[in-house]
C-alpha cells in the first residue's frame, strides 16, 4: 500500500510542478568590462594646410551588467581618404555594444573651414579656423589653424587631450590617445591625426594613438590626399567562470577574464558556463 501511495505522490509532484532546480546561476548579477572605439575622422586636403582628422570617440565601462543572451556589436568605419585637393575630411562612424555603450565617430579635418565636431574634433584649416569640438567623456577638441596666412593647420583631437594649434612654422600634432589594458596589455586608443604646415616646413608628426585614430592631413600643393580615419573596435571582457561565448574576431584571457575583440560588426552570444539540467524533488513522505 505504501508503494502505491509513493507512486501517486511522485506523479502529483511532477504534474503540479513541485520540482526545484538546484542549479545556482553562475552569472547572476554578472558584469563585464566594455571598451568601445568609434571610427576616426579623415583629414582635410585642399592647399597644403588641411586639418588633421579627429580620433574616434573612446568609451570604457568597467561594470556593464550582462546576462546570457546575444548582443549586437557595431564597429564604426573610419572616414575614407580625401582626394588631393578634395576638401574637408569626412567623419568616422559610431561604434556600439548593443544599446548599452556607444561612441561617436571622429570629426573630419577642415579644408578652408573649421574642423568638424565628433568623438574628438577635427583640426581647423589655416588662417585661424577653429578645431571641431569633442564629445564629453569620449574625446577632445581639434586644434585651430594659425591666424596669419599660409601657416600651420590644427591637429585632430585625441581621446586624452586637445589637438595642438598650428603656428607660424609648424602644423599642430594630433592629441594623444588613451591607454587601456582590457586585454592585459596596455594599448593606446584614439590618437588624433596631424595637421599640415605646407611649404618648406612640411608636415608635423602624428599625435600618438592606435585604433580609431584620425587621418593625417594632406601636404603641400594638394599633391597628397588627406589620410583616412582609423577603423573602430569593440572589446568585451567577462569573468571566465560565468560565461562561454561565440562571436568576435579574436579572443584571449587576462587572469580571471576572457576578452573578445571585434574589428568588424557582428554578434556576441553569452551562455552560462557549464550549464547542466540538474534538479531535485522534495519528497514529502
Amino acid at each position: 500500500m505504501k508503494k502505491v501511495i509513493n507512486i501517486i505522490l511522485i506523479i502529483c509532484l511532477v504534474t503540479t510542478g513541485f520540482f526545484v532546480d538546484v542549479n545556482e546561476s553562475k552569472s547572476a548579477g554578472a558584469t563585464a568590462k566594455v571598451l568601445v572605439v568609434a571610427g576616426g575622422g579623415g583629414a582635410g586636403s585642399v592647399d597644403g594646410y588641411g586639418g588633421g582628422g579627429g580620433a574616434g570617440g573612446v568609451r570604457y565601462d568597467s561594470a556593464v551588467t550582462v546576462t546570457a543572451q546575444a548582443y549586437t556589436i557595431t564597429v564604426g568605419a573610419g572616414a575614407p581618404t580625401t582626394t588631393a585637393g578634395g576638401g574637408s575630411g569626412g567623419n568616422g562612424s559610431a561604434s556600439s555594444f548593443s544599446s548599452l555603450v556607444s561612441a561617436v565617430g571622429g570629426g573630419g579635418g577642415g579644408a578652408q573651414s573649421v574642423g568638424s565636431n565628433g568623438g574628438s574634433g577635427g583640426g581647423g584649416h589655416r588662417s585661424g579656423n577653429a578645431g571641431g569640438t569633442g564629445t564629453a567623456g569620449e574625446g577632445y577638441a581639434g586644434g585651430s589653424g594659425y591666424e596669419g596666412g599660409n601657416y600651420g593647420a590644427g591637429g585632430g583631437g585625441g581621446a586624452s587631450e586637445v589637438g595642438v594649434n598650428g603656428n607660424a612654422t609648424d602644423a599642430g600634432s594630433g592629441g594623444n590617445g588613451i591607454s587601456n589594458s582590457i586585454t592585459g596589455s596596455a594599448i593606446i586608443y584614439g590618437g588624433g591625426g596631424g595637421g599640415s604646415a605646407g611649404g618648406a616646413t612640411g608636415e608635423t608628426t602624428n599625435g600618438s594613438g592606435g585604433t580609431g585614430g584620425g587621418g593625417d592631413a594632406g601636404t603641400w600643393n594638394t599633391t597628397t590626399a588627406g589620410g583616412a580615419g582609423g577603423l573602430g573596435i569593440v572589446i568585451v571582457a567577462y569573468t571566465t567562470t560565468e560565461f562561454d561565448h561565440t562571436g568576435g574576431n579574436s579572443t584571449g584571457t587576462n587572469g580571471t577574464e576572457t576578452w573578445v575583440k571585434f574589428t568588424s560588426s557582428g554578434t556576441l552570444t553569452l551562455t552560462e558556463a557549464g550549464t547542466t539540467n540538474t534538479g531535485a524533488f522534495f519528497q514529502l513522505f
